[in-house]
C-alpha cells in the first residue's frame, strides 16, 4: 500500500535530503513549501518529492494543503527538520488496522532535542486533552490517519493550533487514538525551529493551541 507523507516546510533545505532519503519504500513525499527563501522547494524536487506551495503562512495551512494534494488512502504527517525518523512511520501506519488515528509520543534523544519551555507547554496541553478523555501525552507532530477520515473531521485551524484541534475533534467524534513512542532528535544543523527554537515561539504556539480550547 502506498502512503503519502505530508511535510510542511519553511526553510528546511539543510534537512530535506536526509529526511527524504530516509522515507521507506512506498512512502511518497509531499513537501508543502510555506514561503521558504533558502531553496527548499528546489532541494525537495531534486530528491524526488512532490512540491506544492501554500502562500498563507501557518503550520495548519501547510498541513491542510498537503492533505488536499494527497491521493493515497493513508496519509502521514511529519516535520521536515530532521528531528523525527521517517523510518518509524510504518509502525504508526500499522496501528490503523485497529484505530483511526496513530500518533507518535516524542522521546528526546540527544542533548537539546526538546527544550524545557517547549516540553512544559506541551505537557500542559496534553493534560487538558486527558481531561477530555483522550489518552495522549504529546501534541505530536508525527501522525498517521486515513485521508477521508481526516477530511471529514473538518479541522479548521490554520496556525499552530492545528494538531491540538485535530485531537480535540477526534475525541469529540469518538475516534480511537493510539500513541506509541518515537525518537525525537535535535533538528538538522542549519535549520531553526519556529516553535521550540525560542521561548517566544513556544508561547506563540501555546497561544494558538489554547485558542482552540475555548
Amino acid at each position: 500500500m502506498d502512503v503519502d507523507v505530508v511535510l510542511p516546510c519553511l526553510d528546511e533545505a539543510a534537512a530535506l535530503p536526509g529526511v527524504l532519503g530516509a522515507l521507506p519504500t512506498g512512502y511518497r513525499a509531499i513537501v508543502v513549501d510555506n514561503g521558504s527563501t533558502d531553496g527548499s522547494p528546489e532541494v525537495a524536487a531534486a530528491h524526488g518529492a512532490k512540491v506544492v506551495h501554500e502562500q498563507v503562512r501557518g503550520y495548519g495551512a501547510a498541513v491542510h494543503t498537503g492533505l488536499e494534494h494527497a491521493t493515497a488512502e493513508v496519509v502521514c504527517f511529519l516535520d521536515a527538520d530532521g528531528s523525527l525518523d521517517p523510518g518509524e512511520l510504518p509502525r504508526l501506519v500499522a496501528l490503523l488496522d485497529g484505530t483511526q488515528l496513530a500518533v507518535g509520543k516524542r522521546v528526546p534523544v540527544g542533548r537539546g532535542a526538546w527544550p524545557w519551555h517547549a516540553r512544559a507547554g506541551n505537557a500542559v496541553l496534553a493534560a487538558l486533552l486527558r481531561r477530555r478523555g483522550l489518552p495522549v501525552t504529546d501534541i505530536a507532530p508525527a501522525r498517521a490517519v486515513r485521508r477521508a477520515d481526516l477530511l471529514a473531521l473538518g479541522v479548521r485551524d490554520r496556525a499552530f493550533g492545528y494538531p491540538l484541534e485535530l485531537l480535540i475533534r477526534a475525541a469529540e467524534a469518538g475516534w480511537s487514538v493510539a500513541e506509541i513512542p518515537v525518537a525525537y532528535r535535535p533538528r538538522a544543523a542549519g535549520t531553526r525551529s519556529k516553535v521550540s527554537g525560542s521561548v517566544r515561539g513556544t508561547l506563540r504556539a501555546v497561544r494558538d493551541m489554547a485558542g482552540v480550547l475555548r
